[in-house]
């Protein structure tokens, strides 16, 4: 087999294809498909990796040979090649890029190692030293109990089944307020390492990595997995993914880095809280950990888990479908568990508080608070805005205060911080409103900082945490004290919160977003899930008008109906993910450019113009799903004809943005 097909690592869309170069007689043996090499392209030496050897070249003309093998570690997998492609396909995206989201850096250090330690690269520092030596899947998982949390759930016994059979069973799973998800999700994977086969889950940040780090490490024992992610360092993460490229455990687990991770006998994939933000990834071809997961998935027949306390419209679109099967509660159980909810803004709480309508902390909720702290029980409240007043207005005429440098917004940092622009950072300490000359400043929007401050005069004696972007707790003690958190910085505590305040509805709400509903009951129920049970004296208090849908999904701990109902709404509107949507962004001559060199599908229909920023538009494509892939593969080919005569302005493509607008 003389001739390697090299995928070269150049992010230009027309070069998307294998090349064709002849092994050198040394590299023989060395040389195999998946490894890492160095090719002459275009009189530069460029990165590239080997996909096939072959015995002959469809090229006739003269082929170069490979300069060099960079190593001999084959650290593409055949499975992650294919994902890799299917990727790339759906994203309108190309091989390389998707590539150098799979395969992390090399680090010749780690690499000669003689093995990966599993015990070294899992976060949890305790763990004893393993063998080197791979372990068969079936030898070192315990048969997973019967008895485990997965009982509280018609459907959970059955899946655990069917995943220790080896079978593709695939779930939508709506965790309990309270639960240990991260226990549950270590059941599974017990359950699929048992029937002989490896997993894959993939959580959203740091703090969920180390739950179910530590959850797995009780279920399978340790160094069964390692925990890969891309804040552990270039020497950290390339250890893991050799353990796991190995063979050497039959787990990972990880953050989104982990979507491509390799695994022998992929029996299961998993995903928590999909609808989180974090799970889409901000490089080029820019997708999303479920899609990956849910594709890889399809084309191993494997079992999947996608689970959350809240549902996203595209987790319901795989149960409508009959893709998956819905994991939950009975009813009578959602409310044995749930706290107690109660809005702020209905018929009855503001005929006993009118104030409550436009009160930022109304009597209700200051009650609420005050009860749980006499009941020494901790107190959380969710501010959607992080920082002190991240926006001010003039206090005469309302007019949103802006920098007279570049029409910034200014904030206030501190009680005693003059205003500065969140924009170009400069202060305007001598701010005067251009509309009526008014020097006096008001707030806007309240940040957590100045939440916890009103809270610390409101309550004096009570201690006042706050967890958000400076600080992330992950655990507090029992105890009377409050916690002031921005939302995705909530952190436990011990028993569960007494109480749990989500103020400031409207700034979530009333955001312009096709998921604003979904993502502000998504983190309703993350938060309202660390409260006790009403049993024992639980409750949640949301400052909002009863009447709107998410909060009587809320008030009902029914995210299954709020994702039909939304659903069904975007199927009539034409939105994702009824419909296949793609956005084409950049300057104006740009986009009409790459427009004109695309020929998109008959049913393709376009959105727009509109603008993106002060100098580029953007403009939306929507087809139905049986032509997602027409569109993407017509994209990329358009871009492709850009880069090859080297077109001047770049234009940015995504399928289905998480934004739209």
């Amino acid at each position: 087999m003389p001739v390697a097909r090299v995928c070269v690592d150049i992010p230009l869309a027309h070069l998307d294809r294998p090349f064709d170069y002849l092994v050198p007689a040394e590299l023989g043996d060395t040389a195999q498909p998946g490894t890492r090499v160095r090719v002459r392209f275009a009189g530069q030496l460029v990165d590239g990796w080997l996909l096939d050897r072959a015995a002959a070249s469809d090229h006739g003309g003269r082929l170069t040979y490979l300069d060099r093998l960079v190593s001999p570690e084959p650290v593409l997998a055949p499975e992650i090649l294919r994902l890799a492609r299917a990727v790339a396909d759906r994203y309108a995206g190309s091989l390389a890029d998707v590539l150098r989201l799979a395969v992390p850096p090399r680090h010749a250090r780690v690499e000669r190692e003689p093995a990966a330690d599993p015990a070294a690269t899992s976060d949890a520092a305790s763990l004893p030293a393993a063998s080197t030596d791979a372990v068969p899947l079936r030898a070192a998982a315990t048969d997973p109990s019967p008895d485990t949390g997965w009982r509280d759930y018609p459907a959970g016994p059955g899946f655990l089944r069917a995943l220790t059979a080896g079978r593709p069973a695939r779930a939508v799973y709506s965790a309990l307020p309270g639960a240990d998800w991260a226990a549950r999700y270590a059941e599974a994977i017990a359950a699929t390492v048992h029937g002989g086969r490896g997993a894959v889950a993939v959580v959203a940040d740091a703090r969920d990595l180390d739950r179910l780090d530590a959850a797995l490490t009780a279920a399978l024992g340790p160094g069964r997995h390692v925990c890969l992610s891309a804040a552990l360092g270039p020497a950290r993460r390339y250890r893991a993914f050799l353990a796991a490229r190995r063979g050497t455990v039959p787990v990972v687990v990880g953050t989104r880095a982990a979507m491509f991770a390799p695994v022998d006998r992929l029996g299961l994939v998993a995903i928590w809280d999909d609808g989180d933000d974090l799970h889409a990834e901000p490089r080029a071809p820019y997708p999303h950990a479920r899609e990956v997961l849910l594709t890889r998935a399809q084309l191993a027949e494997a079992g999947a888990l996608v689970g959350g306390w809240s549902r996203s419209a595209e987790a319901q679109l795989l149960v409508e479908t009959g893709w998956a099967k819905e994991i939950v509660a009975a009813r009578e159980t959602v409310r044995a568990r749930t706290p107690a909810v109660t809005p702020t803004g209905d018929d009855p709480q503001l005929a006993r508080d009118p104030g409550a309508a436009t009160a930022r902390l109304p009597s209700l909720a200051w009650t609420a608070a005050r009860t749980a702290l006499a009941a020494d029980t901790p107190v959380l409240v969710q501010v959607p805005r992080r920082g002190y007043l991240p926006s001010i207005s003039c206090a005469d005429c309302r007019t949103p205060a802006r920098c007279p440098h570049c029409a910034g917004p200014l904030a206030l940092g501190s009680a005693q911080a003059p205003p500065a622009c969140r924009w170009c950072g400069r202060v305007a300490a001598a701010y005067v409103c251009p509309h009526c000359s008014g020097r006096r400043l008001r707030a806007a929007v309240t940040g957590a900082r100045r939440t916890a401050e009103e809270l610390g005069r409101a309550f004096p004696g009570v201690p006042v945490r706050t967890s958000g972007r400076d600080e992330v707790l992950s655990q507090v003690p029992a105890g009377a004290h409050l916690v002031v958190a921005t939302p995705g910085a909530e952190p436990g505590a011990d028993g569960g919160f007494g109480a749990v305040l989500l103020l400031d509805a409207w700034a979530l709400l009333t955001r312009a977003d096709l998921r604003a509903g979904e993502e502000t009951l998504r983190r309703w129920l993350n938060a309202a899930a660390l409260a006790r049970p009403a049993a024992a004296g639980g409750r949640v208090v949301v400052v909002a008008d009863g009447a709107l849908v998410p909060v009587q999904a809320l008030l009902r701990w029914d995210p299954a109906w709020f994702a039909a109902r939304e659903l069904a709404e975007r199927r009539e509107l034409g939105f994702p993910p009824a419909v296949r949507m793609a956005s084409v962004t950049g300057s104006a001559a740009a986009v009409a450019d790459l427009l004109d060199a695309a020929r998109l599908p008959d049913a393709a229909e376009l959105l727009g113009p509109v603008p993106a920023d002060s100098d580029r538009e953007r403009m939306l494509i929507r087809v139905p799903r049986s032509r997602a892939g027409a569109l993407a593969s017509a994209l990329h080919s358009a871009a492709g004809v850009r880069t090859a005569r080297k077109a001047a302005e770049p234009v940015r493509v995504q399928v289905d943005p998480l934004a739209l607008f």
